[in-house]
C-alpha cells in the first residue's frame, strides 16, 4: 500500500514563500511514476495544482502557472512543491497523490484520476 506524508506547510505572510514535500513509502515504481499536487480549501473542491508525468513532462493549473513550480526526487521517493509569491487565495489543505490512472498528461490535474493520497499539509497566508 502506497503511503504518502507531505511536509512543509505552516503560517506564510502574503508575497511569501512554502516548499512542500511529499515523501512515498510502500510504493511500486509504477505508482510513483507519475505524482501530483492538489489543494482544497474549506467549502470547495478539491483543486489540482500541478503533476509530473514520467520523469520530466509537468503541467500546473492556471491559478497556480507562474508561482508554482513542482519537482521530484526518485532518488529520495520524493515530490516537492516550490510556492512563491503566496496569496490568500491560496490558503488550503495540500495534498499529494500518486498512482495515476489517466490515459495521458492532460488528465494530471484530475483529482478523479489518483488513486492514492496523503493527508495533507496545512497552508495559512495572512496579509
Amino acid at each position: 500500500q502506497v503511503q504518502l506524508v507531505e511536509s512543509g506547510g505552516g503560517a506564510v505572510e502574503v508575497g511569501g514563500s512554502l516548499r512542500l514535500s511529499c515523501a512515498a513509502s510502500g510504493y511500486t515504481q509504477r505508482s510513483i511514476y507519475s505524482m501530483g499536487w492538489f489543494r482544497q480549501a474549506p467549502g470547495k473542491e478539491r483543486e489540482g495544482l500541478a503533476g509530473m508525468y514520467g520523469d520530466g513532462w509537468t503541467t500546473d493549473g492556471d491559478a497556480v502557472s507562474g508561482r508554482f513550480n513542482i519537482s521530484k526526487d526518485n532518488a529520495k521517493s520524493s515530490l516537492y512543491l516550490q510556492m512563491t509569491n503566496l496569496k490568500p487565495a491560496d490558503a488550503a489543505r495540500y495534498y499529494c497523490a500518486a498512482g495515476f490512472s489517466g490515459s495521458d498528461a492532460s488528465h494530471l490535474l484530475q483529482s478523479a484520476r489518483w488513486n492514492y493520497w496523503g493527508q495533507g499539509s496545512q497552508v495559512t497566508v495572512s496579509s
